[in-house]
């Protein structure tokens, strides 16, 4: 072969090769792996609550569980968020007062929330709505508003929101108690003459003290519950403000009113 058909052979492959290249696919790109989705961790929170409120939170005298409407609605939340709750059952004094220094983590015990306990630590969005409502004796009669409380011995839980209604009652006296339980019972036995408590609360004592107790007028205030949350703990503020948004949106209000206010208290 001359020179010059080896030169024409050559370029003849290199044509060829460039041909074939300019007609195959480019190679794909490698697909980035996607990383793995970060789990919310767990956080172990210490939960107070005041188990004397029957329905929303008490202790079965069977299981001997805290249980409660509270307490479905704080397991609800902690679920929801990755909230490992431990409950802890504290007088109601103590309770406001561990708050306050720091002691416990949150706090869910039917609480108003109110100004001066927002200086102390922080709250929640509100969950429930619960005025507060008189309870008599079935026979009482000339008490049917607050105003008539006046020249009555009135009793409530010792530092609640029923107990500020009260002082604010010109004539009327108050009778404070450690547990809402022991002014029903006074109640019942003539020692006192009217109980001021949340509405839900009231109720479930009249169902339990039939036919010897009843509810008179209408709730005159308008209060709503909220989770307390120690002041300087904004993760488990938003974690729990969170879980609450998740749950209402699903209706669990209703379903624990079917579940828990349908019932007497026990």
């Amino acid at each position: 072969m001359s020179r010059r058909n080896v030169y024409l052979t050559l370029a003849s492959l290199v044509l060829a090769v460039m041909l074939l290249a300019t007609q195959c696919p480019p190679a794909a790109a490698p697909t980035p792996t996607a990383a793995p989705p970060t789990a919310v961790p767990k956080l172990k929170i210490t939960v107070a609550t005041d188990a004397t409120w029957p329905p929303f939170e008490y202790v079965d005298e069977t299981s001997k569980e805290i249980v409660g409407f509270d307490i479905d609605l704080m397991k609800a939340i902690a679920q929801e968020v990755g909230l490992e709750v431990e409950f802890v059952n504290v007088a109601w004094d103590p309770l406001l007062a561990g708050m306050a220094a720091g002691q416990y983590d949150a706090a869910i015990s039917s609480m108003t929330i109110t100004e001066e306990r927002k200086k102390q630590f922080d709250f929640s969005d509100p969950y429930y709505n619960a005025g507060q409502l008189i309870v008599v004796r079935a026979e009482q009669t000339g008490i049917e508003k607050p105003a008539d409380l006046a020249g009555h011995v009135c009793g409530a839980q010792i530092g609640t929101t029923g107990a500020m209604e009260i002082e604010k009652i010109t004539g009327a006296t108050l009778k404070t108690y450690d547990t809402i339980d022991l002014a029903y019972m006074d109640l019942v036995n003539g020692q006192i003459d009217a109980v001021v408590a949340d509405n839900p609360l009231a109720i479930g004592y009249v169902n339990l003290h039939k036919p010897k107790l009843k509810a008179v007028g209408k709730p005159f205030t308008e209060e709503y519950y909220g989770i307390a949350v120690r002041k300087g703990a904004p993760e488990i503020l938003e974690r729990i403000n969170k879980g609450l948004k998740i749950v209402l949106g699903r209706g669990i209000i209703k379903q624990l009113e079917d579940k828990w206010l349908s019932k007497p208290a026990e």
